[in-house]
């Protein structure tokens, strides 16, 4: 089993400076070791801005990251950039690129048990030469999965939710959903927990699209037609699959105690009761992989970053998630 693969992020956002933060408090929060692909310097200087000394080795392979991860940050020596807090440029985009691309190859060829992917700005990543619509979609690609077989789940100490629609409008959201996608994806969701979260029989409790589960045909027919479907042939396979839940109670604390994943029919459904029970401690987890890929569910932050404001709980977060699922899926 080798160490965790880290990528940079936006050297412009808070990613380096919450990497420096995390191994600082590596000990404390119990982090499997890790290493850094790329800007030795940049973390260095990212490090001071949140008045932490940080010592850092260069590495030439990821095993090496075992003989130095407990007195200093190992980062793979090449790539570099100069740290511009706040000020993201066409040279940070190429870093964040490239640091992204390292991490997720060493993965792929089993050199590295997980990668941990820091926040990139995707406008930015576009100008050079970028063309998926966000990470989850790159490292899909660098796996041989197929991307819509790259199920998205955010995870928090208190809630795990997974948008069955991403990344488009609200009003697209009906004519995208179909009960093959929603066992599709509670497939690969009730398989990811049990094999990578030690949940024996996941119980996934699946959301209703429109207000109060459609109220019979009243307020909207996708319920009966496409998402109780989908759940009677969950069950009839032996997935613990329940629902059409009314979404305005799904998250409450009775109903939580009750599953543990919802899978939500958009994106907002299923990211807005997450940040708000666990916005600093929320992980993004990609599900559906042959390799671990997870991500602090935050972005670059650029306004704050440089300045001591951003909470590390994320990044720690994304860390240990990373190891715990590595050390179940890998058996050591």
């Amino acid at each position: 089993m080798g160490p965790l693969a880290l990528s940079l992020g936006d050297p412009a956002g808070v990613g380096p400076e919450l990497i420096a933060a995390a191994w600082a408090l590596r000990e404390e929060a119990e982090l499997f070791p890790f290493f850094v692909a790329g800007g030795p310097e940049l973390l260095v200087d990212s490090s001071r801005s949140r008045g932490i000394a940080l010592p850092v080795t260069q590495i030439f392979h990821p095993a090496e990251a075992f003989d130095c991860f407990g007195h200093s940050l190992p980062v793979l020596a090449g790539a570099d950039g100069e740290y511009t807090p706040g000020t993201p440029s066409r040279e940070g985009a190429e870093l964040a690129l490239a640091s992204l691309e390292e991490a997720a190859r060493l993965v792929v060829e089993g050199e590295a048990s997980a990668i941990v992917t820091g926040p990139i700005a995707k406008a930015r990543l576009a100008e050079v030469g970028f063309d998926h619509p966000g990470q989850t979609e790159f490292v899909a690609a660098a796996s041989g999965v197929a991307a819509q077989d790259a199920v998205m789940m955010l995870a928090g100490p208190n809630l795990r939710t997974v948008p069955l629609t991403v990344h488009i409008a609200l009003a697209d959201v009906h004519a995208h959903l179909t009960t093959e996608l929603i066992v599709r994806r509670a497939r690969i969701t009730a398989a990811a927990l049990e094999r990578d979260f030690g949940i024996e029989r996941p119980r996934i409790a699946i959301a209703a699209l429109n207000p109060h589960a459609g109220e019979e045909g009243r307020m909207g027919g996708e319920e009966a037609a496409i998402i109780a479907p989908a759940i009677a042939q969950l069950r009839a396979e032996g997935i613990d699959a329940t629902g059409p839940h009314p979404a305005d109670a799904l998250f409450a604390p009775r109903a939580r105690a009750g599953y543990d994943v919802a899978l939500c029919m958009y994106h907002d459904q299923a990211l807005i009761p997450l940040k708000a029970l666990d916005f600093d401690s929320g992980v993004n987890v990609t599900l559906g992989l042959p390799i671990i890929r997870t991500s602090p569910d935050h972005g670059t932050a650029f306004a704050i970053a440089g300045q001591n404001k951003a909470d590390p709980g994320a990044m720690i977060a994304a860390i240990r998630m990373a190891g715990e699922c590595a050390e179940r899926r890998f058996g050591e």
